[in-house]
């Protein structure tokens, strides 16, 4: 039997999770447990099981062809520091009680440390127009060897400073840089603090205006691109109050939100009942924002008016050459004939 594993050794914070993978080759195909054995002098191994640890530990084993294991643990404390020891073996007395197997278990093993996540500070402040965000980190016990700031999967910034303090400066305003930053310290493993630029929602019609013909549907859309995200989205029209929200569903309305975007769609569109300016107000936990959309409907008819005087324009051309034709005289023959 032989073994494909993850490293030997991994370190890991608490909080974070750990997995580990484990490979048999055999014939017949062998069974893989996962023991462990933790740091305490008189701690001995133990078999790990799926669900262990108030349900943290998840282990997911497949037989084909040979034997794949992989465990995982989720939420580390200390206490999973330790020796996690995979064993493999396909002798039929192997988990007999009395008879000792033929054939003994085959093992590999990885030492996880996990390691007590320090304390990091998070503010932003604004000074001059500009944005300044910071982190502090408290009691560290790694050793640093440098900083990134992320934005998304963009780094904005990187340095090699051995620093427990720093800092990442963006010109502008709040309402223009919402969203979630991360100070990352380079150090085994890498430890993250978060920094939240959060605002109003700031809304933006898709379109300001929108055009539809009667008795098609009309589709308005709103959206917001602001952190946090939006908990609930309204519509109503304008000379409408504000709780007289229109209801998806009701008479020719269908809503759909989702997120950060919003979107109103009105079913046989009419031109007496249906123009006019539409709201759609966003709300989450700093407040409320709103834009404006104005829609115009088309008769079904106008659609036709470009046509229509295209064709008189056709028809009154050939009347003029009809009539030109008419009256012109009999020696007015074209070049190259004789009457």
């Amino acid at each position: 039997a032989g073994f494909i594993k993850s490293p030997l050794s991994q370190k890991r914070l608490t909080q974070d999770s750990v997995e580990l993978y484990c490979e048999a080759i055999g014939n017949p195909i062998p069974e893989i447990q996962w023991w462990f054995e933790g740091n305490e002098p008189n701690e001995t191994y133990a078999q790990l099981w799926d669900g262990a640890r108030q349900d943290r530990v998840k282990i997911n084993a497949t037989y084909n062809l040979h034997s794949t294991s992989t465990i995982y643990i989720a939420n580390l404390t200390s206490d999973d520091s330790g020796m996690y020891e995979c064993r493999a073996s396909n002798d039929p007395d192997r988990n007999h009680l009395s008879k000792s197997p033929k054939v003994k278990w085959i093992r590999s093993q990885a030492n996880v440390f996990v390691i007590e996540r320090p304390d990091i500070k998070t503010q932003v402040t604004t000074v001059a127009g500009k944005l300044i965000l910071s982190c502090n980190m408290t009691a560290p016990s790694l050793a640093i060897d440098g900083h990134e700031w992320v934005h998304g999967d963009k780094i904005l910034q990187t340095d090699k400073d051995s620093s427990l303090f720093t800092s990442h400066t963006i010109e502008g305003k709040m309402e223009e840089h919402s969203g979630i930053y991360e100070c990352v310290y380079k150090t085994n493993p890498e430890i993250k603090g978060q920094v939240n630029i959060s605002v109003a929602p700031q809304v933006v019609a898709y379109k300001k205006s929108e055009h539809g013909n009667e008795g098609d549907t009309g589709v308005l859309t709103c959206k917001c691109s602001s952190f946090p995200a939006v908990k609930n989205w309204v519509w109503y029209k304008n000379g409408q109050e504000v709780s007289a929200a229109i209801i998806n569903g009701s008479g020719r309305y269908i809503i759909k939100s989702g997120g950060n975007k919003t979107e109103l769609r009105i079913l046989k569109l009419n031109i007496e009942e249906d123009m006019g300016d539409y709201h759609c107000n966003a709300t989450n936990d700093y407040g409320f924002g709103g834009a404006v959309i104005n829609l115009r409907v088309r008769s079904r008819l106008a659609a036709l008016w470009p046509f229509l005087g295209i064709v008189a324009e056709v028809l009154v051309l050939v009347t003029i050459i009809f009539i030109y034709e008419k009256r012109r005289k009999p020696d007015e023959v074209p070049d190259g004939k004789s009457g």
